[in-house]
């Protein structure tokens, strides 16, 4: 008898927590429903980039964007386009499920990617506001990877969170994939989804991505649902007639994943001016120890931040009038988001604020990391891309060995 009161007590105390499971599960069904109707959509978008512990955002961007539903593409499942906030003409992006244009208006010209170059199992496409947040709720009410999700009412908003616990990130593109491990210590692999819905419509309007190395947040405004037609979506529109176009393909493929800098190898190394955290002037030409090693890093890059522990050991290896080590910062000139990264990761040497002129005549294009030793007549001994634990290690140490 004492049993079955037992066994009735539990089963009253764990009905309102299935209860509010289940309320949980049909509001996300209710709002996934909606999103399913949605075959278009038009929006401003503020696209903010975060490094986890800063409270500043390392860049801020503002879009304007016309988003498809686009189910014959069986990848991302949309296509889109991204214009200026400020000139809705101007194109930044676009997908029609066949490519990818990305606009580089400095030098006027549309790199154009068909995804033949290195094929991955997913397209390296961020989606579009709505057909990212329909994938999430998908995920979260059809996946059997070990979730936690959380619905909170918060007066004119639901917010939701999805925490997924799984020994690999998860990333949406389209849907969800668990990505491989790199090479190095990624911390914490959990992935957390946030989205912030209005109960007026049952749609989303914010969203926010937290992995360890990263965090996204991305809100849209001025929404139009199913005012255009995808038939009448045609990606060369877009483009400015007087810009040149190029293949990704033939952009990359001498380099694989960045330009070529072997051009640059036995020549003198371009000269700078850049400022570090204290807003004070360095320059190349000022620098007088034998060796130099020239880290191109960027915040929030996954290889670039674990390098970190190997370079910092290496600083203490050699005196100072034998090898210096200088980080420029190619992914963010957010003055206080250096000074936080450093101050985080306890730098024990000299990090600088890149300029775009500095990249360009180092000819990265941007990617991280990029290391170049130089010798103490200044000139590029050896260049190396990318960052692999040990391997990369050992050849930095050898090459600055070298040259002593």
């Amino acid at each position: 008898m004492k049993t079955k009161l037992l066994l009735i007590t539990l089963l009253f105390a764990t009905m309102p927590a299935v209860n509010a499971q289940n309320r949980e599960r049909d509001y996300l069904k209710k709002v996934f429903a909606n999103l399913e109707k949605i075959e278009s959509a038009t929006y401003y978008v503020a696209n903010e980039s975060w490094q986890p512990g800063d409270s500043t955002a390392l860049s801020i961007l503002h879009g304007f964007i016309k988003e498809y539903n686009h189910p014959i593409d069986s990848t991302i499942g949309a296509s889109y386009v991204s214009l200026d906030a400020k000139d809705t003409t101007k194109l930044n992006f676009c997908y029609d499920g066949n490519v990818r244009v990305e606009a580089y208006h400095d030098n006027k010209k549309l790199v154009i990617d068909d995804f033949t170059f290195k094929p991955l199992p997913f397209r390296l496409v961020r989606p579009p506001f709505f057909n990212f947040a329909k994938n999430i709720i998908k995920y979260a009410l059809t996946t059997d990877d070990n979730i936690t999700i959380e619905l909170k009412d918060e007066g004119n908003d639901y917010y939701f969170k999805l925490t997924i616990n799984e020994e690999q990130q998860v990333e949406f593109f389209g849907k969800a994939f668990h990505m491989p491990l790199p090479p190095f210590d990624i911390g914490n692999t959990t992935s957390i989804y946030e989205l912030w819905i209005n109960k007026s419509d049952n749609l989303p309007f914010k969203e926010r991505r937290e992995m360890s190395h990263d965090i996204s947040v991305s809100t849209c405004s001025n929404l139009q649902i199913n005012k255009l037609n995808i038939r009448d979506f045609n990606i060369n529109d877009y483009f400015p007639k007087d810009y040149e176009t190029v293949k990704y393909s033939d952009l990359h493929k001498k380099s694989g994943d960045s330009p070529s800098t072997s051009g640059l190898t036995g020549q003198k190394a371009p000269g700078w001016i850049l400022e570090n955290i204290d807003g004070q002037s360095l320059s190349l030409a000022n620098c007088k120890s034998k060796v130099i090693l020239i880290n191109f890093t960027g915040i929030g890059c996954g290889a670039c931040q674990a390098a970190v522990p190997f370079l910092k050991k290496l600083k203490e290896l050699f005196s100072n009038e034998e090898f210096d080590l200088i980080a420029i910062e190619s992914w963010s000139h957010n003055a206080s988001a250096i000074r936080n990264y450093a101050k985080r990761k306890d730098l024990n040497y000299t990090i600088l604020n890149a300029t775009n002129e500095v990249i360009k005549q180092y000819q990265t294009g941007g990617a991280a990391p990029f290391f170049f030793i130089l010798d103490q007549k200044r000139i590029i001994r050896k260049i190396i891309r990318g960052y692999s634990t040990e391997n990369t290690d050992k050849e930095i140490i050898n090459a600055i060995k070298e040259l002593l």
